[in-house]
Formats: C-alpha cells, structure tokens, sequence
C-alpha cells in the first residue's frame, strides 16, 4: 500500500509539471497582446512597450517558461498582469463560493442518486427504473451552460423562485447547486443501480439472506456499501467534470468563484492568473485521485493487502 501510494505521488508530480508547461505553451499559442488589454484599444506604441518592458513580455518564451515554473515549484503563482493582485491572493477570495457550489451540488445529487439506484436495483424495470434511465441519458446529453440558462430563464425569470444572479447568501446558492447537481444525478443513480444489481444477485448476499439477514440490512449493509467500491472511483475521475461545470455555473449565475475568475483572466489574456487557475484547478484533481486511492483501499481489503 506505502510503495503504491509513492508511485502515485510520484505521478501525480510528473502530471502537475506536464499541466503546468501545455498550458503556458497552449496560452502563447493565442493571438492577442495582453499590453493592449491593459492600456487600451487607442494606447501609444510607448506605452505598450513600456508594458512590454515591465511585465518581461519582450523576453523569449522559453526564458518566460523557466521564470513561471521556478515560481510554480517554490509556491509563488504570481500576480496579475491586469490587476496586480497577487494570484494566489485572488483565488483564496473565490475559494469560499467556489467551494460551497460544489460540496452543496455534490450533496444534493448524492442524497438523490444513492436513494435512487438503491431503489431501481431493488425492483428493476418498474417506471422509477425507466424515469432514471432516461434522467441518466439526459443528463450526459445537455450542455452545462445551456442547462444553467434554461434553469436560470425558467426558476428565476419566470417563476421568481430565486435570485437570478450573485452571491449574497445561502438562497443564491440553491439554483445553481441544484442545476450543477443534474448534470450528475442521473448517471450515478444509474452507476449504483448497476453496480448494486450486480452485487445484490452475489453469492455472499444470497448467502446472508440465506442466514436470515432482513432486506434492509441485505440492501444496505452487504449491497450498498460493496457497490459504492466503483462508484467512488467514478467520482474521483469526475472531479474535473465537476469543475468544468462549476466553471459554467457560476459564469451563468455570477458568482464570484474561481470559474468566473478563470474565464476573466482569459479574456483578459492574463498569463499568470490563467497559470494559476489551471494548477489550482490541477492540484485539486489529482489529490481528490490520491484521496480516492486511499478511500478504495479502506473500502476493499483486497486493495490494502496487495
């Protein structure tokens, strides 16, 4: 288990230095001058290079490219062009909204998805077993902006049942929880319903039933926790997933998080705050895989010992 967990970490070092130099070379790839941006459309060549000289612009690339991934590796994430706030400033102010999006969508399609696949795999081919299948093809097929935007048109506009935009409290956090969290409860209702069909037809379950276990406990005990093995996989790998659409989410509601930050910083062509988004962003993939690795071997035995 300790010689897998410092293979892991090991790779999870060599996939942050991997992330870190494609996207400096993916942001130098995109026209545009970030000293334009800065100064304006109608600013004197002076000008420009007068931001040229002091934001090291002139430099080559690949000297560029050495100074970020120093400063990368002793924490140092910078500060932005345009603002000159310290990137690592910036992103610890957004954390606090970026962060209760995401724990309250993953708390909302938790609490519906495991109740669901408990049920459709407890009477498969009923009509909760067919309304989840159709929620699950759904859910893998609408876009994240576009599903923001018809919540947002639909439950704010229309019906006035929340706030339509910003983040002043616990109430604008609802709608887009709610509308992060159908992106996902359709497919994991359906994963656990898979996986808990599959163990509850086992020998051991039917061993236990044999023995006189109840059904509660047969479902519960034997069948959901040995199907929520695979299931906390998944979830691990989804973690981008789920930031790509906290990303969305919080560009169609306006909230002050690090996906509006991130895609502001794009327009903007803020190197630095685009670099330090990214890794942010990187960091908390692969440790949600790393935390994911050690919750599998908690879970499975057979994973401990090996």
């Amino acid at each position: 288990m300790l010689l897998r967990l410092v293979v892991r970490l090991i790779g999870a070092g060599v996939t942050l230095a991997g992330t870190a130099l494609l996207t400096f070379i993916l942001i130098h790839a995109v026209p545009g001058d970030v000293a334009r941006v800065i100064a304006g459309s109608k600013a004197s060549p002076e000008v420009l290079q007068a931001i040229h000289t002091r934001l090291h612009l002139d430099e080559p690339v690949w000297r560029r490219l050495g100074w970020h991934l120093s400063d990368l590796a002793h924490g140092d994430l910078g500060r932005s062009y345009v603002t000159e706030q310290s990137v690592a400033e910036a992103i610890l102010i957004r954390l606090p909204a970026t962060a209760a999006l995401a724990g309250l969508a993953v708390t909302f399609w938790m609490l519906i998805a495991i109740p669901l696949g408990a049920l459709t795999a407890r009477h498969p081919g009923g009509w909760v077993d067919r309304s989840v299948l159709v929620l699950s093809t759904l859910s893998l097929s609408l876009p994240a902006f576009w599903l923001a935007r018809m919540c947002q048109y639909w439950f704010s506009y229309k019906l006035g049942w929340f706030p339509v935009a910003g983040f002043r409290g616990f109430g604008h956090l609802l709608l887009p929880a709610a509308t992060l969290a159908l992106l996902f409860v359709g497919y994991y209702a359906r994963l656990i319903h898979t996986h808990m069909a599959e163990v509850l037809n086992s020998h051991y379950v039917r061993a236990a039933r044999a023995k006189g276990a109840s059904e509660g406990m047969t479902l519960f005990r034997h069948g959901l926790r040995n199907a929520m093995i695979p299931v906390v996989t998944v979830l691990g790998m989804d973690v981008a997933g789920l930031l790509g659409g906290v990303m969305f989410v919080e560009n169609v509601f306006a909230l002050p998080g690090i996906g509006t930050l991130a895609v502001q910083s794009v327009f903007n062509l803020d190197v630095p705050v685009i670099m330090g988004t990214v890794m942010f962003s990187a960091v908390i993939v692969v440790g949600a895989n790393l935390v994911v690795d050690l919750l599998y071997g908690w879970m499975d035995p057979r994973i401990r010992s090996a």
